[in-house]
């Protein structure tokens, strides 16, 4: 679970179930009376369906892979259920007693604090929910990325590659200087393949740090299809080329390899 996943509209929707929890205990009628506790179909459509709600949406935002029940996502089922919540909090305020009315004889009683503000936090609750997905100010993260480290220097390369000690050396057995026998199978002076064209780099340009708004793979320099590592949210790293539209990155532990989907990063 990754709570760096989570956006403000995330932050509204928790803050929103936080205090229909709060109205719960609060008086149902402007009369000193009973709370939400006391009515056990009204605490849980109203209060405790508008919590499972928002309990449903941030599992959804920060579960590293999404989860369905019957078909639905569980973000779907959250969105509904703080819709529920919202559409029996406004009955419920508008004739608090209901047929209880006629059998206390008419009794003027109206909604008490509990209501009022279990009204006000579901229709925040519910219009967060819905809204996360339309404005893009509610889609900015909740908790800031952590500031990032201090750059390596450009073109470091990670243990094992040019330049570092043993990188090169002959292998046991073999004379030093000694040129690499050819394979079994290769006519000798046969060149070795080389690997495909790599797209050039991009003039004037320079590193700079960046973090991804979701999972992305990190594929290889020589262009294979297998990725070799997973960016995750959260985390920074460095660009050191770009090649297109595509970014050559390098991951905290030294590994390199390109970026292909670049739309919505967050640069340092």
């Amino acid at each position: 679970m990754n709570i760096r996943s989570l956006t403000r509209g995330d932050g509204a929707v928790i803050g929103a179930a936080v205090l229909l929890f709060v109205a719960s205990f609060l008086d149902t009628f402007d009369k000193s009376g009973p709370n939400a506790w006391d009515n056990l179909g009204l605490v849980m459509s109203m209060y405790v369906g508008g919590i499972a709600g928002a309990v449903l949406i941030v599992l959804a935002r920060a579960l590293p892979q999404p989860f369905k029940f019957a078909g639905l996502d569980l973000g779907q089922l959250g969105v509904g259920l703080t819709v529920f919540s919202l559409w029996t909090a406004f009955w419920s305020t508008i004739d608090p007693l209901g047929a209880f009315s006629d059998q206390l004889g008419g009794a003027d009683v109206g909604a008490g604090s509990g209501l009022i503000l279990g009204l006000i936090a579901a229709l925040v609750l519910a219009a967060a929910a819905i809204a996360t997905p339309l404005v893009p100010a509610l889609q900015a993260a909740l908790i800031p990325a952590p500031k990032p480290q201090a750059p390596q220097p450009y073109g470091a390369q990670p243990p094992g590659g040019y330049g570092y000690p043993g990188a090169g050396a002959p292998q046991p057995g073999q004379p030093y200087g000694a040129q690499p026998q050819p394979q079994p199978g290769q006519p000798y002076g046969q060149q070795q393949p080389q690997a495909p064209a790599q797209q050039a780099p991009a003039p004037d340009f320079s590193p700079f740090w960046f973090a991804v708004p979701v999972s992305r793979p990190l594929f290889a320099e020589d262009g294979s299809s297998a990725p070799i590592a997973e960016l995750a949210p959260g985390t920074w790293y460095l660009a050191v080329e770009q090649r297109g539209a595509a970014l050559v990155a390098q991951t905290q532990d030294g590994r390199r390899g390109v970026l292909q989907d670049t739309s919505g990063i967050q640069r340092g």
